[in-house]
């Protein structure tokens, strides 16, 4: 098959700046927490519902994009994405009490919700068979690149922060004596290019099929694929819309019913891993084991460097080995890592490099299975009908585990400490080891049509 890889390539790395404001937005949170806690004098409840209150505004974000992606089309909800970041970012900069900061933290989780589903979505509607797994693997990519440069910008807001003592009235707050409103505030610049290049990308071929626009439909595949490959994938789409029927009562019919469950499940058992418990929480734990503040942000910042290295494994094997594969041998290196890190704190180990070790072990397993496989298969397991409704109602499992991490995380650390913390995510994580290895089929080299007819042929 002849592609234009420049052009595809191009697209799925536009969409996936989604995914970049969506890894900035969670992770830069982290360098803000002890801050917010302390000018606000936060009980550890209201500690938790600072951090989980963006995911609260994700799960709104999530329902609305599924509905209206459907009806309107996967890009004009971007658009609107990339304007909830930006409000967002200058609202939390300038925000007057914990009540508006609160607020404008889940204006941005709206904005984290809507690209969290579309983002891969729209990548893996743009994809030929053969590169779908990668392309929209690049997007989990863009969220650990996020999490990284928020890393980054945290610990380079704090070293550069003294400069600032001296300045007076709106800089020194913003960049001085209340720092988190600098960090929240940063993610405005990301926003605003997300939203310009939103501009320069077609609409979804396959969504406009949908909705009867054939010729368009041609034109944008024509620039991807070659003229007999276009009409094939056209004539394919046709064909299996004239299969469904019913609405969203699809995603409840026979083999779609056991896509719909296997969706919901690893979604909410990639979140419940553990995995925002360091991303939101990481300093605090890194403090427990004897680091200083500027270190355990240092220590954040490795974290995202492993992250985003061994997410480029997946990248590289996602569509040669497989997606069951990866996802199997990612789960069983996090149960280990999980298992190790909980004993070491049990038994009140003085040595942080061997923490740190286990911890970014977790991470590098989290990052080549977990993390992109996930929006590998919710982009690519459900009807071109509903799949944006269906792949909703998935995400929204995803963010349900999401918030509760962020909720739950400061009550497990005082009530269960950091051992029993860490080992209750080892048990959340053991179920994902039967779905992958009895449940989820594999989808490697399959067009979305062929995955549709796999599931239409299971009863």
């Amino acid at each position: 098959m002849k592609m234009n890889n420049n052009y595809i390539i191009k697209l799925a790395v536009i969409a996936s700046l989604g995914g970049f404001l969506f890894g900035y937005d969670t992770a830069i949170i982290s360098g803000t927490v002890g801050l917010v806690k302390g000018q606000f004098s936060l009980s550890t409840v209201m500690e938790g519902w600072y951090v989980s209150s963006a995911l609260v505004g994700t799960i709104a974000g999530v329902l609305s994009a599924g509905i209206f992606s459907d009806k309107f089309g996967r890009k004009e909800l971007l658009i609107i994405s990339a304007i909830f970041f930006g409000v967002s970012a200058i609202g939390c900069m300038l925000c007057g009490s914990f009540t508006e900061l609160v607020a404008y933290r889940l204006i941005g989780g709206i904005g984290v919700g809507i690209a969290s589903m579309l983002s891969p979505l729209y990548i893996s509607e743009i994809s030929p068979a053969a590169k779908r797994g990668r392309l929209v693997a690049l997007y989990q990519f863009a969220i650990t690149i996020g999490i990284l440069c928020a890393y980054f910008s945290n610990a380079y807001l704090l070293n550069l922060s003294s400069f600032f003592q001296e300045n007076e009235g709106l800089i020194n707050k913003i960049m001085a004596t209340e720092l988190w409103r600098g960090m929240l505030g940063s993610e405005t610049i990301p926003a605003f290019i997300f939203l310009m290049l939103l501009f320069m990308v077609p609409k979804s071929p396959r969504w406009l099929i949908m909705k009867g626009e054939k010729e368009r439909a041609k034109r944008i595949l024509h620039k991807i694929v070659t003229e007999e490959e276009a009409h094939k994938e056209i004539k394919e789409v046709e064909t299996n819309l004239a299969k469904e029927s019913g609405g969203i009562k699809i995603a409840f019919s026979s083999g779609f019913r056991t896509a719909l469950i296997v969706g919901i499940l690893l979604a909410f058992l990639t979140q419940v891993s553990g995995i925002n418990a360091i991303i939101y929480y990481g300093p605090k734990i890194l403090e427990k084991a004897g680091l200083k503040l500027s270190e355990a942000l240092g220590g954040q910042v490795i974290i995202g460097i492993v992250n985003v290295l061994f997410t480029l494994v997946a990248i590289w094997k996602i569509d040669h080995l497989g997606r069951r594969p990866l996802l199997l041998y990612g789960v069983l290196g996090i149960i280990v890592s999980l298992t190790t890190v909980g004993f070491l704190f049990y038994i009140e180990v003085n040595n942080t490099y061997l923490l740190m070790f286990f911890i970014l072990l977790f991470i590098a397993c989290f990052a080549f299975s977990y993390g992109p496989v996930i929006w590998v298969i919710l982009s690519e397991i459900y009807p071109l009908k509903i799949r944006g409704t269906a792949m909703s109602i998935a995400t929204i499992s995803l963010w349900i585990g999401t918030t509760l991490v962020g909720q739950m995380t400061p009550w497990l650390l005082e009530n269960l400490h950091s051992y029993g913390t860490f080992w209750f995510f080892t048990i959340c994580t053991l179920p994902a080891i039967y779905l992958a290895t009895k449940v989820l089929p594999e989808t490697k080299g399959m067009t979305l049509e062929e995955i549709e007819n796999y599931w239409l042929a299971k009863k």
